[in-house]
């Protein structure tokens, strides 16, 4: 016969130190009900395209309106390339004019450019890192100096009067005639290392095209300068020279 105990109920005080929350805790939360737009004069979200049918059609025709502006504003801007000041066409003229020594074209070269020297000097950087030869800092070096130093000789030889050439122009010109030496770097990937005699005098072919093409466009494009063309040559010669010295040792 199992024995019953009674137990006493167990009454919390209404106020005091306990928490009123803690009643709430097993509490069910009700659920809301989703939000509903109301029906008022200013649209939430009308889903329903024909209860807006004036609203939708200038929406439409404002997208148009827009879609066909930007197309033409696109259409009649210019390339990237003229944007940036880089032109294919006349960087391929001056350099075809540099090929011939005999005939440099100088009219091609009057409006002076740094895109087709950066190219060749970039050119010529690659050819002899294909060599062995890491001189990217050396070759910057001595394009800068070498277009000053011919730009101040220039002008001494030309006085304050006829010294019309300028710096810019000056630069566009020896990097345009840096063409020869560019193509001695590439032909000396192909050529032994032992014979000497044979590098000197393909070295020395390629310097006095450089030297020609150079003083000739320096005397071409300047004023009052045609009785210093052998003053203007030398200081081109020692100039690439100096860079052909790096393709050869």
């Amino acid at each position: 016969m199992s024995k019953q105990f009674t137990v006493p109920p167990v009454v919390f005080p209404s106020g005091g130190g306990v928490n009123p929350n803690i009643g709430n805790i097993n509490q069910r939360r009700v659920p809301t009900a989703p939000f509903q737009p109301s029906s008022s004069a200013i649209p939430f979200m009308a889903f329903d395209m024909g209860s807006v049918p004036s609203s939708s059609g200038s929406l439409g025709g404002t997208i148009s309106t827009s879609t066909v502006s930007a197309s033409a504003s696109f259409e009649d801007e210019e390339p990237l390339l003229d944007e940036l000041g880089i032109h294919p066409d006349q960087i391929w003229h001056k350099t075809r004019s540099i090929l011939n020594p005999f005939r440099v074209n100088p009219a091609s070269h009057k409006d002076s450019d740094l895109s087709g020297p950066i190219f060749l000097y970039l050119s010529f950087c690659l050819f002899q890192l294909l060599g062995g030869k890491i001189q990217f800092g050396i070759i910057l070096g001595w394009i800068v100096v070498s277009s000053i130093f011919l730009y101040v000789v220039f002008n001494m030889l030309a006085g304050r009067n006829n010294g019309n050439l300028d710096l810019h122009t000056c630069t566009s010109v020896v990097g345009y005639c840096m063409l020869p030496v560019v193509i001695l770097s590439a032909v000396s990937l192909f050529m032994p290392q032992g014979i000497g005699v044979v590098r000197y005098a393909t070295a020395g072919v390629f310097v006095v095209w450089a030297t020609r093409s150079c003083a000739n466009l320096m005397v071409a494009l300047a004023d009052g300068v045609e009785e210093h063309r052998g003053l203007i040559a030398y200081a081109c010669f020692l100039i690439y020279a100096l860079f052909s010295l790096l393709v050869i040792f």
